[in-house]
């Protein structure tokens, strides 16, 4: 997809893959709008990205707060480049330490965000791109973010692990669906990346993490993920994949 005189949207994109992938984009001259909770750092972000960002507050489940977000990239330009990085994670077993089943409520909200919200942002995002005039054959693409969990999902990730084969399993499903809309779908399945979500483990479980990946032994930087959305964005042959990020990693059962 040629990106020239387009916008771009990036989900999660105050913080973490978002942020650089928002980053990465704007080197290249595109304006993006970054997706974000009204909580997170982003009008701080958009202002140091420059003129090219704008920051749009939402919960990427509220309809409503996600159609605002286009509107404003709509304005700058069409869309044609959407980067789904928000969600969250939580732990959950079945069975908790006291012998109480795990938490429905928990389960839910990770999933509704995880996966009801990547459908509400793709949906959303898709209607707009169909009205856009084709560039080389194509309107638009939409690159969604899943997770080796999806795979391998540790004790204690059920529902994060569930969310993202969901999307895993979403991916080949709407490619075709917008197909004919000459808008395309993938995913990519980061393993262990360096984002503020490890900033809250011990150094000695974070050596462990970072050891457990064949090579190269570390963790995946949140550059790498942007490299690999923008190669995906730009090359038309990537179509319902779902690109595995993680340097040969396997995630161990805890």
């Amino acid at each position: 997809m040629d990106l020239n005189g387009g916008s771009a949207v990036v989900t999660g994109g105050a913080s973490g893959l978002g942020l650089a992938t928002a980053r990465a984009l704007i080197k290249r001259d595109v304006p993006v709008v970054i997706i974000d909770l009204p909580t997170s750092a982003g009008e701080a972000i958009a202002k140091e990205l420059g003129e090219l960002a704008k920051f749009a507050p939402a919960d990427v489940r509220d309809e409503d707060a996600v159609n605002a977000a286009l509107d404003i990239a709509e304005s700058l330009a069409p869309i044609r480049a959407l980067i789904h990085c928000a969600g969250r994670g939580g732990n959950v077993r079945l069975v908790e330490k006291d012998g109480t089943p795990g938490s429905m409520e928990l389960y839910a909200t990770i999933v509704t965000i995880n996966l009801f919200g990547t459908f509400n942002v793709l949906r959303l995002t898709a209607a707009r791109m169909a009205r856009n005039e084709p560039i080389d054959d194509e309107r638009g693409v939409c690159i969604l973010t899943a997770s080796i969990a999806a795979y391998e999902g540790q004790i204690g990730q059920i529902p994060y692990a569930s969310s993202k084969a969901g999307v895993v399993g979403m991916t080949l499903v709407a490619a075709r669906d917008l197909s004919r809309r000459l808008i395309r779908v993938a995913t990519i399945a980061p393993g262990i990346f360096d984002t503020p979500i490890l900033d809250r483990l011990p150094d000695k479980v974070r050596q462990a993490l970072a050891e457990g990946v064949p090579h190269p032994a570390r963790f995946g930087k949140p550059e790498e993920f942007a490299h690999m959305a923008l190669a995906m964005i730009e090359n038309p042959m990537v179509n319902g994949e779902v690109i595995r990020l993680d340097g040969a990693s396997r995630m161990t059962p805890r």
